[in-house]
């Protein structure tokens, strides 16, 4: 990246045209040949030891979007999507909806201000798209004295009603939805419901149903007689179709801008609003003048901070990527944030949407501007990589407050659909440097329990987003059950460990149920290396509750007989399975060895009725617990497997392995009772180990040795000192039969947690260590 440079705005508009110009894939390989994809590209999060404690603040009614949706991710509870203060002094906050509603809330309590919907019915639309509906709204710095707000909505053209009037600027085409920006004046700023006259101040046309206008707001900063006080600032995306149009970078098109109108003014289009002269491209032929910035997809949210001596001003705003990144970027007039030829700080190609790439040489002449805090995210192997992953930033505020002096200078934000809560130092979000750091903060409610956001909204598209009101006290907002929370204290938080350091590099895989991934509930994300996806299959979602086995697990996962009276094959149970193998088990090929480790609960009657056969009396002879599958296996082969299997006529509990592909297994049997091991309601943390050059394998229970025999004389693995067989496995399996699924069999009644996969036979020692850690 370039070094930060100071511009006076002239210097910066020469320089931005120039990067206007439509750049070619030559132009964008100059001096790199062939260069290849980016494979990991934003440095990882760390968790920070700072915790916020959150407050429950306001409860909103249900909402239901109009028309009636098909997509799931807009089936919330109310989607609210914002909050601020007003400025006129009554401490009263405002709060959109996207399904229509504006409340302003007193004491917690939220009473409907206006009723968008109601007021552009039957043409308001809020059914289909994530940003579709009442946007959001925004009150003028002298409100208290003109009474005057604005509001952005969405409107479907071609709905029943009188003919929509034309957009300001061309529209896209086709077009699916208007994006207007609307102009209230009260007519007494003092009172609770709205009454009094409106006027359309701009509206523009998209083809698609995302990235339309997100966020409208006034600089809260500028003080009256300054160049920007009054100004409107207005993100607005691509339509939805940055990628090889040059939509974003084409200036005689809104869309992918920032824009910043005078809406007391007339000299636009129209005579609706006014184009401040101080603007950036006010002037350059074939550019809008209201246009502030370029080069965007998505820009979600956007905020200013104002600290230092000399009271400087920075604006950042946060911004949705398409395939990798999420990004803030600290903005200034006349900046390009390079989509759709750079997502972040990489090249990105329409032709290949798959990868991202290092920049060219001569990026630097190209005057792009590049992010002050980004992160990426990986679906799942098999994802297509054009498809929703599941990720979207939401940008925050820089905490200016006074009540809490842990959060000075952070700049808070949020990833809107998992409900994680981040933040990354102003001082070190600078223009041009390396991007900063970014941490993960805790969440606590305010008995101190340690929260996910999922945890308190009851789901686990958690949807937040961030408020601030005008002391710089911060708001979490949640669409998932309409719920607002006031960050209230901070709390030391110390960095929860979920492996001893010696197993650490050892780690393969790590399940802990409370991480979906959030495109599709059923898949439940690897911590681990390995990053191995697994699926909950039967029950998918539902099969998380809120039951941890330890200090500082909320969730687990419940398995299970469904209907025990009848022949079927609803059993829930979890795993992973390719026949070709699982390439990102990759490293329990070969092994020396593996240890598989968990907490289990028994929870039902085990082991369970045979619904196979026909006698009621008949149970089945094997409980399911977790393992690894062999490089050959069709779902009965394990490599590595903890589970409870009958032993000369009785039920044991047991590490089974093989060492080599299509060869004897072996098994080590517990003494002890498995009911005593295991007794119904309790948790239990369980491991076995499995030490193929010499054979050796263990169980343990809470961290101690359970002493047992092997069931087999002789040696069936055929031990010569090497490892397990070279071949990938071919999956994982827990609580059943996997990954047949055409038939029940063997489920275990009970909820697992924390279940660990490591490529090596790990000591008794490190089994207790791991026990005493996760028991802390």
């Amino acid at each position: 990246m370039s070094k930060r440079r100071w511009r006076s705005v002239v210097a910066a508009v020469a320089i931005t045209a120039a990067a206007l110009v439509p750049l070619t894939t030559t132009t964008l390989t100059t001096a790199t040949a062939d260069p290849g994809p980016i494979a990991d590209p934003a440095p990882e999060e760390l968790q920070s030891t700072l915790g916020l404690v959150l407050e429950e603040y306001a409860q909103f009614p249900k909402t239901e979007p109009i028309p009636a949706p098909t997509d799931r991710r807009l089936m919330r509870h109310a989607r609210i999507n914002g909050l601020g203060e007003l400025p006129d002094g009554s401490g009263r906050t405002y709060v959109p909806d996207l399904n229509g509603p504006l409340y302003l809330v007193e004491d917690g309590e939220p009473q409907v201000y206006l009723d968008v919907a109601a007021e552009f019915a039957p043409e308001f639309f809020s059914g289909r798209g994530m940003g579709s509906g009442f946007g959001y709204a925004t009150f003028h710095p002298d409100f208290e004295d003109n009474g005057t707000f604005y509001t952005v909505h969405t409107e479907r053209p071609g709905n029943a009603g009188p003919p929509q009037d034309p957009t300001t600027y061309p529209p896209q085409n086709p077009t699916f939805l208007h994006s207007v920006v609307t102009e209230w004046v009260a007519d007494d700023p003092a009172a609770d419901v709205f009454s009094g006259t409106s006027r359309e101040v701009l509206r523009l046309g998209f083809a698609g149903q995302i990235h339309a206008i997100q966020q409208i707001d006034f600089n809260p900063t500028a003080r009256p007689g300054a160049e920007d006080y009054g100004l409107l600032y207005l993100a607005v995306g691509d339509g939805g179709r940055g990628v090889g149009t040059g939509i974003p970078q084409d200036m005689g098109t809104p869309a992918g801008k920032i824009l910043r109108i005078d809406p007391a003014g007339s000299d636009g289009p129209g005579g609706t609003y006014g184009i401040p002269p101080s603007n950036p491209f006010v002037g350059t032929p074939g550019a809008l003048g209201e246009i502030y910035a370029v080069g965007m997809r998505d820009p979600h949210r956007f905020s200013w901070d104002k600290q230092g001596r000399r009271g400087d001003t920075r604006m950042f705003l946060g911004h949705i990527g398409e395939h990798a990144i999420e990004a803030v970027y600290d903005v200034q007039a006349g900046d390009n944030f390079g989509w759709g030829d750079r997502e972040g700080k990489y090249v990105f190609d329409s032709a290949d949407r798959c990868n991202l790439y290092p920049l060219p040489e001569n990026d630097a002449e190209l005057g792009f501007t590049y992010p002050v805090v980004a992160y990426d995210h990986d679906p799942p192997p098999g994802w297509p990589c054009t498809s929703d992953s599941g990720y979207a930033i939401s940008g925050g505020f820089v905490y200016r407050g006074h009540d809490l002096p842990a959060l000075d200078g952070k700049y808070l934000f949020t990833d809107l659909v998992e409900g994680r809560v981040f933040f990354a130092r102003e001082s070190q979000m600078r223009r041009g440097g390396p991007e900063a750091q970014m941490y993960e903060l805790a969440l606590y409610d305010t008995d101190g329990t340690r929260k996910r956001m999922p945890d308190l909204t009851g789901d686990e598209r958690a949807d937040l987003r961030m408020g601030r009101d005008r002391s710089g006290d911060l708001y979490l907002i949640a669409k998932a059950n309409g719920k607002i929370w006031k960050v209230v204290d901070t709390i030391s938080a110390p960095v929860p460990r979920d492996v001893t350091r010696s197993l650490e590099p050892n780690q393969v895989s790590l399940y802990d149920f409370e991480h979906p991934f959030q495109q599709d509930g059923a898949v439940e994300i690897d911590r681990g290396a390995s990053r191995t996806y697994l699926d909950l299959v039967n029950g998918g979602e539902d099969m998380r509750v809120a039951d941890g086995a330890h200090p500082g697990s909320n969730n687990s996962v419940q398995l299970g007989q469904v209907d025990q009276s009848a022949v079927g094959n609803d059993d829930w149970k979890a795993g992973v399975y390719d026949a070709d193998g699982v390439d990102t088990l990759s490293a329990l090929s070969g092994v020396d060895g593996i240890t598989v480790m968990g907490w289990v609960k028994m929870t039902g009657q085990n082991p369970s009725p045979n619904t196979n056969s026909a006698d009621p009396d008949d149970l089945y002879n094997a409980i399911g617990l977790a393992g690894v599958l062999s490089g050959d296996s069709d779902g009965h082969g394990v490599r590595a497997l903890l589970e409870i299997i009958e032993v000369d006529g009785e039920l044991r509990l047991v590490a089974l392995g093989r060492r080599v592909d299509g060869g004897e297994s072996q098994t080590f049997a517990a003494h002890e009772d498995w009911r005593t091991l295991l007794p119904r309601d309790e948790w239990v943390h369980l491991a076995a180990t499995f030490d193929y050059t010499t054979g050796r394998m263990a169980l343990y229970r809470d961290g101690e040795r359970v002493p047992g025999f092997y069931t087999k004389d002789g040696d069936p693995w055929q031990v010569d000192g090497s490892g397990a067989s070279g071949t990938t496995p071919r999956g994982i399996k827990i609580g059943g039969s996997f990954p047949q699924d055409t038939r029940e069999a063997n489920p275990c009644s009970c909820s697992m947690d924390t279940l660990q996969l490591f490529d090596k036979a790990a000591t008794s020692r490190e089994v207790a260590h791991q026990y005493r850690l996760m028991n802390r």
